[in-house]
């Protein structure tokens, strides 16, 4: 068995969630019980749990965002119009600069407030960020971490 990364989200409403990611990975659970539901995905090999708790988190706190790293820009292309197709709002950002890295990539967010971006890592950098990235922050873009005070209007937790 190859290894995989293990991500266990709290989310607010389990049927929202379950769907957003079904359709983000394109497969459906591989276990569901209430309260609870598992994603075994084969590419990008990730083991996904989501856990609805008693008491609904307030906010997403600790967690800057999650990703997937693909091969090519036309990956993540068909992987915006996949998830527009199905009705869910995408970000772009091509040719960005965003933590010492140009890549091209999109955002989504799920029910609960996670933000996802599908990437292709197109080279290092010696620039943290460039005006694409700063704009995109402003459209509602997630930050890296430590964008500059001007940039940061757009908050990952909205």
């Amino acid at each position: 068995m190859n290894p995989k990364l293990h991500v266990s989200l709290e989310v607010n409403d389990l049927e929202q969630s379950v769907r957003f990611y079904s359709t983000l990975f394109n497969i459906a659970p591989t276990k569901t019980k209430p309260g609870y539901a598992k994603f075994d995905v084969g590419e990008p090999g990730v083991v996904l749990s989501l856990t609805q708790p008693t008491k609904a988190p307030c906010c997403v706190s600790g967690l800057s965002h999650l990703g997937v790293r693909v091969e090519s820009t036309e990956q993540v292309l068909a992987a915006r119009d996949r998830l527009q197709k199905a009705g869910l709002a995408t970000l772009d950002e091509i040719n960005t600069t965003c933590c010492y890295a140009v890549q091209d990539k999109i955002w989504v967010q799920d029910p609960t407030g996670y933000r996802w971006e599908i990437y292709v890592f197109k080279g290092d950098t010696e620039e943290k960020y460039n005006a694409a990235h700063l704009e995109a922050l402003a459209k509602g873009g997630c930050a890296c971490g430590d964008e500059p005070a001007a940039a940061t209007t757009a908050s990952c937790c909205s």
